[in-house]
């Protein structure tokens, strides 16, 4: 078992480990216990009845927290002429073609998220090895292999986060900041719970939610109530 400081022990003894909390009393647990001298990232980590070796039962999407992360995302855009202008007219930090993907092949990448207009995917797939195991490479399921480039740059600049269940089926995602107010932290998990539920895999078996645990960077986890599926606030 790994060894844990005084503080993250006193703030786990806090913590009962056999009860379900609703959202909101999970939330207020986890503000609470946030001690570190930066603004703690929030996590949910919730893990998923389905098998992700089978094609079908891939769960992946990504969706707008109403209240974002509180985290500033730079993001890249692969464009050109007017959809370029487009780009740098949204707020996009970096905007290129050619000298964009010279830039990451050089070892340059200094962006969060990545867009590219649908003319631009075979320069873009050159990149390949370099922005897929980063989570980086534009991709049509999730909105970023797109014409709407501004809306895209918005909703990313505004706090569009990605869920991918992973080996295990376990959906890793920030909700925000320690210095959120509870209903925000709350309403922000509402929102990604009910897109889990929305996407749920026709062929998936048993339980689909099997556990939910938030936690701060340096927190320990407190669980969720599955079965609390609307109303999140009460």
């Amino acid at each position: 078992m790994p060894k844990h400081g005084k503080k993250y022990n006193a703030a786990d003894a806090k913590v009962d480990s056999s009860k379900l909390y609703t959202p909101k009393e999970a939330m207020t647990l986890v503000k609470e216990l946030a001690g570190a001298k930066f603004d703690e990232t929030v996590e949910v980590a919730i893990r998923l009845g389905v098998d992700t070796r089978k094609a079908d039962q891939n769960v992946r999407g990504s969706i707008s927290l109403p209240h974002g992360t509180g985290k500033t995302v730079r993001v890249a855009v692969f464009a050109e002429g007017e959809k370029a202008r487009e780009a740098e007219a949204a707020g996009a930090d970096i905007v290129g073609s050619d000298d964009l993907v010279k830039q990451i092949q050089d070892g340059e990448l200094n962006f969060d998220a990545a867009i590219a207009t649908p003319n631009m995917m075979a320069k873009v797939g050159r990149l390949g090895r370099i922005l897929g195991p980063r989570g980086l490479m534009p991709n049509p399921k999730l909105g970023t292999v797109t014409m709407d480039v501004e809306k895209m740059v918005k909703e990313l600049k505004a706090g569009r986060v990605e869920y991918r269940a992973d080996r295990y089926g376990i959906c890793h995602v920030p909700m925000g900041k320690a210095s959120f107010e509870v209903q925000d932290l709350v309403e922000n998990y509402g929102a990604l719970y009910t897109e889990l539920l929305r996407v749920k895999p026709s062929s998936a078996k048993g339980r689909y939610v099997k556990s939910i645990v938030v936690s701060s960077t340096m927190g320990p986890g407190v669980k969720i109530d599955p079965s609390v599926t609307r109303a999140f606030m009460d």
